[in-house]
């Protein structure tokens, strides 16, 4: 076969420019730190890449819905402490006033505590996060507890928000709200409120006495214990999601070398061969200097 000067010229500077092509993915993956930019460099490094990205994606809005539900918890778990110290109170004052030698003005003075109580209590029932309504169940949007004069209309919507803190587990972060106020006001002993008004009304009629007074000691401790109870609860779920959020941390952590292992280059590696490309092109262009060289028609001038 004949071997022309044109061909030799060709074949060079083919070589040298799969050389710059070399040269210049090298480059690229240094300066980005990715093995591929375009999915055309690996498929099958790019598909991999999307998989891993979609599972990050995932845990990272895990992670802010963990953000939400301590909001809810926490915010619930503060309002009822209040609750029960306001509670606490309004037990200690009835003490107070089932005792006989009470006088009608001074147990009028204890009605009168019991209502700001009241009105405190219904303001912790109103309690908002945000712009939601945290114990009026999924009807956020509503206060659960109004008063109109001395008239408390209280909502029932005891339907659970629910927060998706892993693939698939939903974990509830509202308290439920007939548990707490026992909205039922049927009857002594049902509804908070209503027990509470009860409580107020006897104690500004000088007929009822203290024996009648004492009675409500029990309503108030049944109300204390529902509100201990619901707190205890509350604080069993805050460590359920504090495990869970544990494991979503370390699948985060392992999602995150996942795909670091997929597409990070390595950078000694890529050092090296940009260093080895160098020198074969530094190579290639001392023999194409040799390959073009003076003919017989530079000589025919």
């Amino acid at each position: 076969m004949r071997v022309t000067q044109s061909m030799l010229a060709n074949n060079m500077l083919k070589h040298l420019s799969a050389s710059y092509a070399n040269l210049g993915k090298y480059q690229e993956q240094l300066s980005t730190g990715k093995k591929i930019n375009r999915p055309s460099d690996d498929p099958v490094v790019a598909m991999k890449g999307i998989a891993y990205r979609t599972n990050l994606t995932e845990v990272e809005q895990f992670k802010r819905n963990f953000s939400e539900a301590y909001n809810w918890i926490e915010n619930s778990d503060a309002a009822l402490d209040k609750a029960t110290q306001a509670l606490q109170r309004i037990r200690e004052l009835v003490v107070q006033a089932s005792n006989d030698t009470y006088e009608a003005t001074q147990r009028q003075a204890i009605s009168q505590e019991i209502k700001q109580l009241t009105d405190q209590l219904v303001m912790i029932a109103n309690t908002k996060v945000g712009d939601k309504y945290i114990f009026n169940g999924t009807n956020t949007l509503e206060p659960p507890v109004q008063m109109n004069g001395t008239s408390i209309t209280t909502s029932d919507n005891a339907e659970e928000v629910k927060i998706e803190l892993a693939k698939g587990i939903y974990i509830g972060v509202n308290v439920d709200p007939t548990k707490v106020f026992h909205y039922d006001a049927s009857q002594k002993g049902k509804g908070l409120f209503s027990d509470l008004q009860s409580l107020a009304n006897d104690l500004d009629n000088p007929a009822k006495t203290g024996k009648d007074i004492n009675e409500y000691l029990g309503y108030i401790d049944q109300h204390i214990t529902n509100l201990l109870g619901v707190r205890a609860e509350l604080g069993a779920r805050m460590n359920r999601i504090e495990l869970m959020e544990d494991r979503i941390d370390s699948q985060q952590v392992i999602a995150e070398k996942m795909l670091a292992d997929n597409e990070d280059v390595d950078m000694e590696k890529v050092i090296t061969d940009l260093k080895t490309q160098e020198s074969v092109h530094r190579a290639a262009l001392a023999v194409g200097a040799r390959i073009i060289q003076p003919t017989l028609v530079d000589f025919l001038r």
